[in-house]
């Protein structure tokens, strides 16, 4: 049955949002990026672990000796579990195995990237656990440092997409931010900014060696975010450089820049422009600066025309991302009249994309409609068909080899999508469309062996299975002491029920 992990979101629609999920609102942040994963807690339930133990004996069958990121993220979302079932009980020599462990798997991955979104992902996970950091950063190890290292080792152009060799130290960028918000979460923000090293400071340096107006616009609009929601936005803005007006800038040349981009579908131009500046203006609305919104010409009037010439699958990637920025910069009604007329639209998307045409345009859609219908509190709008609809499409996902061997990208939205609105399952029972094996099983049997041909790709179920560990955590525990922080410094309230802090797990 679809239901939402906060009833506040049936009743009062965004306005119930933690100020986690209004800073990285996306399925791109977190599957992609491994950024504030766990999002929208529940309590412990049974169903929702036995995902993640089911998720992982299949994945076993298939790679039978997972390393670094894959085993990394098994092993946490196995902890996440495990601390968050009533009653645990696990002493201090086991947590400080645990972390041990999962610290080893990161120092083998092989690639210095997943090892430093990976760091980010622990620090913030312990954050949520409630786990006391010195099982991290103490006077024999220092992960943190470790970490910070790790980025020095991140080439530029080491991304191998459709846009290979044009993306500059956009992959370093990123590690930076997501290890960024780790150590905030984790109370360590000062360690950036203190020691020998300035490392925000060297990671807004790194924005002027990305060239397209796009990734430049998407990739700092997260790294600005980041920076807020840790308390150190000030170096955007006041350390001799206006970072957020130099982006601004560059997007809004981006006619003139003219830069070539590919994607595995075709993509309207529409596309490529709104997706950089709605990202942008949830930034300036995180950083509590909305002057910027309107700083040489109003960013906000323009999202409309592009809004109305992008394509049904396009509307469908777009609409949370427009609605968060809207909201966030409390002009909703003033823009759009009220959330309603687009999610109107775009539910009724679900009955008209196929989900499976193929892995990206389509393939991504279907999950961010469950989110922007959960948020919104519009749920009651996604049927049950439409839920089987998502679940079979994997089948049919074969136009091309890359649509064949990409399926996991997909499937790791919807996984993270479904389990948010209590429908995770769907994609673990036996199908007839996958002849009677479930949507996972099938998915996995189609790996080539040890996944070797799907990489990376595969580590987003990775991300996926922590997430929805972390949820477990309970209803009360939806923030954390640095979010709360966050909120009170830029003015803005949860609408989840507040709770005493629960005293952290310590070796």
């Amino acid at each position: 049955m679809v239901t939402t992990p906060n009833p506040a979101l049936s009743r009062l629609g965004m306005a119930a949002l933690a100020p986690e999920s209004r800073v990285i609102s996306t399925p791109w942040s977190r599957m992609v990026r491994g950024l504030a994963l766990g999002q929208y807690p529940v309590d412990y339930n049974e169903s929702l672990a036995s995902v993640v133990g089911q998720a992982k004996d299949i994945l076993l069958r298939r790679i039978s000796r997972p390393q670094g990121y894959l085993l990394f993220a098994l092993l946490l979302a196995d902890l996440a579990v495990e601390l968050c079932r009533p009653g645990a009980r696990i002493d201090g020599d086991g947590l400080k195995a645990s972390a041990t462990r999962l610290m080893d798997a990161l120092r083998a991955e092989k690639n210095p990237y997943y090892a430093v979104v990976g760091g980010g992902i622990l620090f913030d996970a312990f954050a949520k656990l409630r786990l006391d950091v010195s099982l991290l950063v103490n006077a024999e190890c220092d992960f943190a440092e470790e970490m910070l290292a790790t980025v020095d080792r991140i080439q530029p152009d080491q991304i191998k997409d459709e846009n290979a060799g044009n993306h500059g130290e956009y992959e370093k960028l990123f590690a930076y931010t997501s290890l960024f918000l780790g150590m905030g979460q984790a109370g360590l923000e000062r360690k950036l900014i203190e020691g020998r090293r300035n490392y925000v400071r060297e990671a807004l340096g790194l924005i002027q060696t990305v060239p397209s107006p796009f990734f430049k616009g998407r990739g700092c609009s997260m790294l600005f975010s980041v920076l807020s929601a840790i308390g150190l936005d000030g170096m955007i803005f006041d350390d001799g450089t206006d970072f957020m007006k130099e982006v601004l800038d560059y997007v809004d040349r981006d006619d003139e820049i003219s830069f070539p981009l590919r994607f595995p579908q075709p993509i309207s131009p529409a596309y490529v422009k709104i997706y950089p500046r709605v990202t942008m203006l949830n930034a300036i609305a995180v950083s509590g600066r909305a002057s910027y919104a309107t700083m040489g010409h109003d960013r906000l009037a323009e999202l409309k025309p592009l809004w109305a010439e992008l394509e049904p699958p396009e509307k469908m990637h777009q609409g949370l991302y427009y609605l968060i920025a809207l909201h966030n910069l409390g002009k909703m009604s003033q823009e759009i009249g009220g959330e309603g007329a687009i999610v109107d639209e775009l539910v009724q998307y679900l009955d008209v994309v196929d989900p499976g045409a193929n892995f990206f345009l389509n393939g991504l859609s279907h999950a961010y409609i469950v989110e922007t219908a959960m948020v919104t509190g519009r749920l009651d709008a996604i049927s049950g068909r439409a839920i089987d609809r998502i679940a079979d499409c994997f089948v049919r996902m074969d136009a091309t080899p890359l649509d064949r061997v990409s399926r996991a990208y997909p499937f790791a939205y919807d996984l993270n999508a479904l389990g948010e609105v209590g429908e995770a399952g769907k994609l673990f029972e036996p199908r007839a469309a996958y002849g009677g094996a479930s949507a996972f099983s099938w998915l996995v049997e189609q790996f080539s062996s040890d996944g070797q041909g799907e990489g990376s790709r595969i580590l987003m179920l990775g991300n996926a299975l922590i997430g929805l560990g972390l949820r477990l955590r309970g209803v009360k525990n939806d923030s954390t002491a640095m979010f709360d922080r966050f909120a009170e410094r830029v003015g803005w309230t949860s609408g989840s029920v507040e709770a005493d802090r629960p005293v952290a797990r310590t070796a």
